[in-house]
């Protein structure tokens, strides 16, 4: 095991000369906070040693260069709103270093469509400013209101627009970087193409803060759709809903979003809202939105989509209340939580056309092992969302349970030809279960690149996958 060292006072003090007096936490009440993202699983709490707010790219550089001169763990960290454990500590100890003053947005320019901004602005945020100039950042976490633009970027946070612009990776043209060693970095470029060597901004997006910092990001806007609308289609079974994956863009349709809530789902969310949901009492919901040009344009779109869905037995289509609709999709995971405890938060990846076959198969593992859990999709791009319930099984037998209702469920994922994470990351809750179910060479040469951006091992230890001397 890699040997790592303590923060001692005078190294708290060495920190304190560098971000200020105020901005490094050692006592327990401040550090609290700090111990836990939003994921459910009490094991993986752990307290930092300490917590360091730096407000530039040439502090966040000076904490790294006299951790790796120590040989301390530096956690990176936004807001806190992952699932996964991927920005608290561990045993390895160490420091959490928080981007929540790095806030600003730096730069916006309307006419060329971009914004450059820290990461610690909040992803709604930025979402407003655009909309307030007539253009759209196109990434849409769930976590929208609370999660910061740097966490989007570290675990390459998908959402409810990925089915049609991407996920975070294509929204960024360039990002600043405070390397592991401590040196600054600019990686990528605001250019429509490029090939000159490594897309290294491209790897850093994604590596969940175990390759580098990122401390300043470039993002892209594109023009806000002149006309939106949102179409609730009600379907009798989960799985003619989900014939709409294949079956609008084989159309020529291409939605902006496409969810898929069944009606298990559909329920809690009703009881939790106390707001009466259409077809409740038997319908699975399709939600997709259309962007078009013109009034015409959509109105074009709106007809051809009550043609498919009809034909794929829709029960009843029609122009949602978009408020209503998009809050009961957002409120899942609270209605879950609130109707019945989450033992374990599963964001299983599938090609979108897989989709219907891994939901049969998770059915078929839960009733074999007394498992239950419900879930949503972001159908259009194959992503699911599931929450394993605490149900059906004794506190005593909860550990082993969830187990292996992952470890059954992953195989079946990497069978369809997914991956055990669209969006939430790896962090160290998922890395027994990726090590076991990622390709062996792959994950060797992304151990490798590990090893040449961070010699010491210091950035982000134990997350994603351990590390070997």
């Amino acid at each position: 095991m890699k040997e790592y060292h303590h923060l001692t006072p005078a190294l708290v003090e060495e920190l304190k000369g560098i971000v200020g007096e105020k901005y490094v936490y050692t006592d327990k009440d401040k550090l609290i906070p700090y111990e836990k993202d939003e994921g459910v699983e009490r094991e993986y709490f752990h307290l930092p040693e300490a917590v360091v707010l730096p407000e530039t790219a040439e502090q966040t550089a000076a904490v790294m260069k006299l951790a790796n001169r120590e040989r301390i763990p530096v956690v990176p960290r936004g807001a806190g709103t992952g699932l996964e454990f991927g920005a608290v500590t561990n045993d390895f100890g160490g420091i959490i270093l928080s981007t929540e003053r790095m806030n600003r947005i730096l730069e916006f320019d309307a006419d060329k469509m971009y914004m450059v901004v820290e990461p610690g602005v909040i992803t709604a945020e930025l979402q407003a400013l655009a909309k307030s100039k007539g253009l759209l950042y196109a990434g849409d976490p769930c976590s929208g209101d609370s999660c910061f633009i740097g966490g989007n970027a570290a675990t390459n946070a998908g959402g409810n627009r990925a089915v049609k612009y991407g996920t975070t990776r294509d929204q960024i043209y360039a990002i600043e970087v405070v390397t592991p060693t401590g040196e600054i970095a600019q990686f990528g470029g605001r250019l429509k193409k490029v090939t000159a060597g490594y897309p290294l901004e491209k790897i850093i997006i994604g590596s969940e803060g175990t390759l580098g910092i990122i401390t300043k990001l470039t993002l892209k806007l594109v023009p806000l759709p002149k006309y939106t609308v949102d179409i609730l289609a009600v379907f009798p079974t989960v799985e003619s809903a989900l014939s709409l994956v294949t079956a609008l863009p084989k159309a020529g349709i291409e939605p902006t979003c496409l969810e898929c809530m069944d009606n298990a789902v559909i329920r809690v969310v009703e009881q939790y809202l106390d707001e009466k949901q259409p077809y409740s009492d038997k319908g699975n919901y399709m939600v997709i939105q259309l962007d078009g040009k013109s009034e015409d344009d959509v109105d074009d779109m709106c007809v051809a989509v009550d043609e498919i869905c009809r034909a794929q037995g829709a029960l009843e289509i029609f122009v949602a209340d978009a408020d209503k609709v998009w809050n009961a999709r957002k409120a899942f995971t609270e209605a879950s939580a609130a109707e019945c405890p989450v033992a374990a938060m599963e964001d299983f990846v599938v090609p979108p056309d897989m989709l219907e076959k891994l939901l049969i198969e998770l059915e078929r593992i839960g009733q074999a092992q007394g498992v239950k859990f419900r879930g949503v999709s972001h159908a259009g791009d194959g992503n699911l969302h599931l929450d394993v319930l605490r149900r059906g099984f004794t506190a005593d037998e909860e550990a082993a349970k969830i187990e292996a209702f992952e470890d059954a469920a992953c195989a079946a994922v990497y069978a369809l030809g997914g991956k055990i994470s669209g969006e939430h990351g790896i962090g160290q809750k998922r890395k027994a279960l990726f090590a076991k179910y990622e390709d062996p060479a792959a994950l060797a040469l992304m151990k490798a690149v590990k090893k040449a951006f961070d010699p010491n091992l210091i950035l982000n230890p134990g997350k994603v996958f351990d590390m070997e001397e």
